[in-house]
């Protein structure tokens, strides 16, 4: 089992015990603007996923770890997506803390230890990432962890009733 450990939190894969935090989060809809969810989830198609989630990132593309505290109590998740082994480049996608844990620093501790197990196990040269403009705490912490602003999408995300634009992100591993 992958396992990644920071100072406070560690990164893990998804377990089958993780399945009733994975359908709040699924279901909240704070969090579909983020993750680009437009119906609910049930529990067995979240089942089926969890079944699955033991795929290679090198066949499926894509990663999502659960953010652990220290006594592996799930706090949010952090995903890898579109991974490109030619290219040596992923995008690093939905980042989620639970409200309680928000605004202490963990998601800058998951991002850097997914940014190590990007540059130094897979090999990857590059990390994007989309966030939306609106979304400055997401943005200040993006810019803080080296990512570089590199576009801006305009009217890329309907939500709300309104367009907003979605800034494009990229870390380079050089």
């Amino acid at each position: 089992m992958l396992t990644l450990k920071g100072d406070r939190i560690e990164l893990r894969a998804l377990e089958p015990e993780d399945l009733d935090f994975l359908y709040r989060l699924e279901n909240d809809l704070e969090v579909w603007e983020i993750s680009g969810t437009t119906t609910p989830y049930s529990r067995h198609v979240l089942r089926n996923y969890l079944d699955n989630a033991h795929r290679d990132i090198y066949e499926v593309k894509q990663l999502r770890l659960c953010i652990c505290d220290q006594e592996d109590q799930v706090l949010g998740l952090i995903d890898l997506f579109d991974f490109d082994p030619k290219n040596h480049r992923a995008g690093l996608g939905v980042i989620i803390i639970g409200d309680e844990n928000r605004n202490k620093g963990l998601g800058a501790e998951a991002i850097g230890l997914l940014i190590d197990y990007a540059f130094s196990v897979l090999d990857l040269r590059q990390l994007y990432a989309n966030v939306m403009e609106s979304n400055e705490a997401s943005v200040r912490l993006f810019k803080r962890l080296g990512f570089e602003e590199v576009g801006l999408k305009k009217d890329w995300v309907y939500s709300g009733g309104e367009y907003k634009n979605e800034i494009l992100f990229q870390k380079r591993n050089i």
